[in-house]
């Protein structure tokens, strides 16, 4: 076997075998709602009073969008409240437990 045959025959593993990490990884897609689920729960966590800063740390990897839109939904159903304006705004829980659907 020469040099550059089995340069190519490393190669072609190596390919293969990214091509089939990366079709694992396409189908390790979070489950609709997971988010939500783990902003709920941080939400929960906390003992009182949090800001959105702290409630993103404790949420990494969930948009600051997303963090928004589900602190909104338990806004108007009365388990939070906002104690301000702007970004240093606090938010205050209101209720014991996440009352879930």
């Amino acid at each position: 076997m020469t040099r550059w045959s089995y340069i190519n025959y490393i190669l072609s593993i190596l390919k293969n075998a990214y091509r089939e990490f990366e079709n694992r990884v396409d189908r390790l897609k979070s489950p609709r709602g997971a988010k939500t689920e783990q902003v709920e729960a941080a939400v929960e966590a906390f003992s009182g009073r949090f800001t959105l800063y702290e409630l993103e740390r404790a949420c990494m990897g969930v948009s600051r969008d997303m963090v928004r839109k589900v602190l909104r939904n338990l806004q108007k159903t009365g388990f939070v409240e906002c104690l301000g304006r702007g970004p240093g705004a606090v938010w205050q829980k209101r209720g014991n437990t996440l009352k879930k659907g």
